[in-house]
């Protein structure tokens, strides 16, 4: 027995819905062909029998009622039919004469007699209670000067009608069994087409989660499941890439870690073995200490930022932040910095003479802001100027951050806010600064982009304004 699957599920769909419309064709089929044989029985005795009723009036009105029983064996000759027994019936439902010669004593009070007796032309189909067979019986009046004075009724037996259907419908059952055991292979050769491609991208996938993931589907598969394939091939080619992402995160994190470590382990050194009263050496040092002391604090907290990111866990202290004054102290924060390089900021709001307030977290806001103009100083060239603008376009507001700096390749300036992602791996730094940016700004349910060309790279953030905006 085929066992519970899709293959079981296909197959078993495809014959049921086939099988349902075999039962209905058929069925249609058989109604329609017993309804033609018996309606041309029916219309073959009925014309018969009109005919004759009609014959019958013009040719006998110089009969009367009185002499009807005598003529009973000539209409008997003369209207009987080759195929159907004819009687002759008055129209109490008594049979008056037959041409089977069999005697009827029992009163017919089919509904065809009934009919006939009230001047119609009827016919009846049922069982004939002497022989039990299936009967079609026609029935008309038989008038004389405008009287009915008898009926005319012939009957014929269904047997051999019943048994040419019966013959079709046997045949047609046949043929509709061939047809479902065509469906049923065919169906089966369908759901083998569907469940083996399944089956060995199943398999694929089971050794990919097993960490094989040099493993590849075959994707000339058509339809969705080549769409599946690729969709396996393209997700174990991320997984590699974040892999190697993750493994040169940690290379990068170790060597962060150990250039601030080194440096305060050294100094720390020189200082308990040194000359304790060599003030000037000491206060080297505990520069030393106190600068990569808060490297590695402001290391930590990058991490602590990306496990709460993470795990949805960041919240936010919303209140009205001037971005006004949050970007001046950003630039006061960094001026020394920038002042190193040669680097001079310029910065303008558009002629705007009032606070700009909206809705955020300020310090989660200047974090974003510090990250993005220190790595413009970073990355900026020696002598050039930092270009900070503000622009108000009534619902968002835009603060463009602009470095006369090295190009960002196209190829990486796509994915410089993914996490770990690094467009120089052997560079300083973890990859995490500007994808954490990049989740900050859309926790404020804003957008970072990134724009890089000759003129150097530019990245613009998004805020919108509440309620609450300043000069509104």
């Amino acid at each position: 027995m085929m066992r519970k699957g899709i293959k079981r599920l296909v197959v078993s769909h495809y014959v049921l819905v086939v099988l349902l419309t075999l039962i209905l064709a058929e069925s249609v089929f058989l109604y329609s062909l017993r309804t033609f044989y018996y309606n041309s029985i029916a219309s073959n005795l009925s014309n018969h029998a009109q005919v004759s009723a009609s014959f019958y009036n013009k040719f006998h009105n110089n009969l009367n009622v009185l002499t009807f029983d005598s003529q009973l064996p000539e209409v008997i000759e003369s209207f009987a039919h080759d195929n159907a027994e004819l009687q002759i019936i008055n129209n109490q439902g008594t049979v008056l004469a037959s041409s089977s010669g069999f005697a009827v004593k029992e009163q017919i009070k089919t509904k065809d007699v009934k009919s006939a007796a009230q001047g119609n032309t009827s016919r009846w189909i049922g069982t004939n209670p002497s022989t039990g067979e299936r009967v079609l019986a026609v029935s008309t009046p038989l008038e004389w000067n405008g009287q009915p004075i008898a009926l005319l009724r012939y009957v014929t037996s269904l047997e051999e009608v019943d048994q040419v259907i019966g013959n079709l419908a046997n045949l047609a059952l046949l043929i509709g069994l061939i047809i479902l055991a065509t469906v049923s292979l065919f169906s089966l050769g369908l759901a083998n087409s569907i469940v083996k491609p399944i089956n060995r991208i199943t398999a694929a996938s089971a050794l990919m989660a097993k960490g094989r993931l040099d493993t590849r589907v075959d994707e000339s598969f058509r339809y969705e499941l080549g769409d599946l394939a690729k969709t396996l091939n393209y997700m174990a080619q991320e997984i590699v890439k974040s892999d190697q992402l993750k493994s040169d995160f940690i290379s990068s994190i170790s060597h962060e870690l150990r250039t601030p470590l080194t440096s305060i382990k050294g100094w720390s050194e020189t200082i308990l073995l040194g000359d304790m009263n060599d003030q000037e050496e000491t206060r080297t040092g505990l520069k030393v200490i106190s600068k990569e002391t808060d490297r590695l604090v402001g290391l930590v907290e990058e991490l602590l930022d990306f496990s709460r990111l993470e795990q949805k866990q960041l919240a936010l202290d919303i209140q009205q932040v001037d971005i006004s004054q949050l970007l001046n102290e950003v630039v006061l924060q960094l001026a020394a910095k920038a002042k190193s390089k040669g680097i001079a900021f310029k910065y303008d709001q558009q002629g705007m003479g009032v606070p700009i307030l909206l809705p955020g977290d300020e310090n989660r806001l200047k974090q974003v802001f510090l990250n993005i103009v220190d790595n413009a100083i970073k990355f900026a060239y020696k002598d050039t100027a930092i270009d900070i603008r503000v622009i108000d376009d009534s619902r968002y507001l835009a603060v463009s951050i602009h470095d006369e700096g090295a190009v960002i390749p196209e190829v990486h300036l796509s994915r410089v806010t993914e996490k770990f992602y690094q467009v120089n791996p052997q560079g300083e730094g973890t990859g995490l600064g500007l994808a954490i940016c990049a989740e900050i700004v859309e926790l404020h349910s804003g957008t970072l982009t990134v724009l890089s060309n000759e003129s150097g790279t530019e990245v613009t953030v998004r805020l919108p304004f509440g309620r609450g905006r300043c000069g509104d």
